[in-house]
């Protein structure tokens, strides 16, 4: 799949059926070189200069996460509750308001805003390179759709405080002394790994944030959800987390391959959430 991947962006075509059956000599030594990257693990998608999310081909850079497959799932499970709710709203309602915490390149902030058209979506990233990829990348594919915000996802959009139906993020989580896979080594760290041994500094901060961030639950309202991807190891505790921070119908949910990778739990009762005075309602 690399190889086809590479012969395709080597000749510029979108199919490897619209590739000639002959190539010429500055394009065979490109494609002898991309091979020889690609055999000392430089990410395919570095060297393409793009990535694939969904339904989606985003723009691809050194210093910034690679999205990959296994968070498509993390998106999923956002997407269906957006539309739930989009669905039981009517027409002169305002649409899901989505959050995505860590967004990096944008992907799930994007997929969102894409497959969710009456979605209103905001999404946070606190690293220059990400910020500006992330940037390009919403301006490209969804222009106006997506409200970019620079800041800490642990601490950021206090002004929707209480209101938002959706948190979903990937944040970084890789506890300091895993060792990775080649490929993930060339992300920068600040993407992968979440702080302290257990990796869990950042989660824990985003556990709480969404805290405050989604839709309280009360009797009538089952309230707004949280999906956090994290590794697979840290799911236990990671529920503790939410649990003691008044998460509902907390819950793992698995990746494509089956294995224990995304939290997902319902806000806490509006009872246990200090008062606000952003807990109003939406325009």
């Amino acid at each position: 799949m690399d190889a086809r991947t590479l012969m395709e962006w080597v000749c510029g075509v979108d199919s490897f059926w619209q590739v000639p059956s002959v190539i010429g000599a500055h394009a065979a030594e490109r494609y002898r070189s991309a091979i020889a990257r690609r055999r000392h693990h430089e990410p395919l998608q570095h060297i393409v200069g793009r990535m694939w999310f969904r339904a989606l081909t985003l723009e691809a850079r050194p210093g910034v996460f690679i999205a990959r497959p296994e968070t498509e799932m993390v998106a999923q499970y956002a997407i269906d509750e957006a539309e739930t709710l989009a669905r039981s709203r009517s027409q002169h309602s305002a649409g899901p308001l989505v959050i995505d915490l860590c967004t990096g390149s944008g992907a799930i902030a994007l997929a969102l805003a894409t497959e969710v058209p009456t979605s209103r979506v905001y999404a946070v990233e606190l690293m220059d390179e990400a910020y500006a990829l992330a940037q390009l990348n919403c301006e490209r594919l969804a222009p106006g759709r997506v409200t970019l915000v620079k800041g800490d996802a642990t601490t950021a959009l206090t002004e929707l405080d209480g209101r938002v139906d959706v948190v979903v993020a990937n944040p970084p989580y890789v506890p300091l002394a895993d060792v990775t896979q080649p490929e993930a080594l060339a992300d920068p760290p600040e993407a992968l790994y979440g702080g302290g041994e257990d990796g869990m500094v950042i989660p824990r901060g985003i556990i709480h944030r969404a805290a405050h961030l989604l839709r309280p639950s009360t009797d009538t309202d089952k309230g707004g959800l949280l999906v956090m991807e994290h590794a697979e190891k840290q799911s236990q505790q990671l529920r503790e987390v939410a649990l003691a921070a008044g998460f509902r119908d907390v819950r793992t949910a698995q990746d494509l391959s089956g294995a224990d990778r995304m939290l997902i739990a319902r806000a806490p009762l509006a009872t246990t959430m200090p008062p606000t005075e952003s807990l109003q309602e939406d325009e």
